[in-house]
């Protein structure tokens, strides 16, 4: 769990969200609430209230109830990968978007404005095979189990 952690500290996420999610994914029982996170964590609650709350921001972590429970209960969803790549996705949208004004500001003739332009291309080509990519593994995962990724 811990080395989990690490890696995705490594790729930008903050240290105690990073734990949180660890702990979720690699939980048997698919949830734990906050209470279950900072015993198994050894951190205080509010430091897992944070935790969740960024998780939760960025599509990592959604919280759920139990009906005439007023307890709360944290998991990482079933499709998380996906869920993460979309937002990646949008946010490359809108990157290619203020980039493409950044070359007209520039001038697509300068250094400076082919360097940006460049910058474009490689964010339209990604942003037009994710979704591809994406459609290819829900059907490895549909065909490997007989399941659509969304049912499980």
């Amino acid at each position: 769990m811990e080395s989990l952690a690490s890696a995705l500290m490594e790729m930008g996420v903050p240290r105690m969200p990073a734990r949180v999610f660890a702990a979720l994914l690699t939980t048997d029982s698919g949830r734990l609430t906050a209470a279950d996170l900072a015993a198994r964590l050894h951190v205080s609650p509010a430091a897992v209230s944070g935790a969740v709350r960024y998780l939760i921001q960025i599509g990592m972590a959604r919280r759920e109830s139990e009906p005439g429970s007023r307890r709360h209960y944290y998991r990482a969803p079933n499709d998380v990968w996906d869920e993460v790549i979309g937002i990646r996705d949008r946010l490359m949208a809108r990157w290619t978007g203020v980039l493409r004004e950044g070359v007209t500001v520039l001038g697509a003739d300068t250094p400076a404005g082919e360097r940006v332009a460049e910058s474009v291309r490689f964010f339209e080509f990604v942003g037009s095979e994710l979704p591809l990519v994406i459609a290819r593994w829900r059907g490895q995962g549909a065909a490997a189990d007989g399941r659509a990724i969304g049912d499980r």
